[in-house]
């Protein structure tokens, strides 16, 4: 699983002054909690990027004070006007412990429904997940390939060994619906079907009409 290297500094003042203070420099405060004990660092907003601006699934491996500890991103705060990155929390993993994470879905195949003329929708593109560290994944494959149209794939229908999905069970992560193109299609066969019932009845009709004669 790709890894993100973050070098962070022990914050040893709190408080909105010290907290300004360390934004001013582009520094980015945080927390890593879940562990022994919590432990208040600062680091570069420059570090974070890869961790926070990606919808892949990532680990942090964060050095504060000469320790390291290996962890998933938890919580983040933006500021109102700037948007900028101003507070982030991570979750330390601990090997006994499980941990809820949040993982991207990847889907493979080709829809039946799809290869009939319909189009796929994704409605979900996430799992929230509850595992132990050593079995968190960079992300969740659900093969579309049976999905017909009309048809849903649902969070029950996914199963991950070592994983439980804590999302409600019935809800939809993709479907195949009918395209516009296809409804038309669907409702002009049955008046040609029609249209075209007389002309075939007459043409039966007339060798019958001929034999008589």
């Amino acid at each position: 699983m790709n890894t993100i290297t973050i070098e962070g500094q022990l914050r040893t003042e709190s408080g909105k002054k010290a907290t300004r203070q360390l934004r001013s420099q582009d520094q980015v405060p945080g927390v890593i909690y879940g562990g022994a004990s919590e432990i208040n660092f600062s680091a570069p907003s420059s570090a974070f990027k890869t961790l926070v601006y990606t919808s892949e699934f990532n680990l942090a491996n964060v050095t504060v004070d000469g320790k390291s500890y290996r962890c998933i991103l938890k919580d983040l705060q933006f500021g109102k006007v700037s948007d900028k990155l101003i507070h982030i929390d991570l979750l330390e993993l601990v090997d006994d412990k499980k941990v809820i994470a949040t993982l991207p879905i990847k889907f493979t195949g080709v829809p039946a429904g799809v290869k009939e003329g319909g189009k796929l929708v994704i409605k979900m593109k996430t799992l929230k997940v509850k595992t132990y560290p050593k079995y968190l994944q960079e992300c969740i494959e659900v093969n579309i390939n049976a999905l017909e149209l009309n048809g849903n794939i649902r969070v029950e229908d996914v199963k991950v060994d070592q994983i439980e999905i804590l999302n409600s069970p019935r809800i939809p992560i993709a479907s195949v619906t009918m395209t516009r193109q296809l409804k038309q299609d669907e409702a002009t066969a049955p008046k040609a079907a029609a249209a075209a019932a007389p002309a075939a009845a007459a043409a039966k009709a007339a060798p019958a009409a001929a034999a008589k004669k």
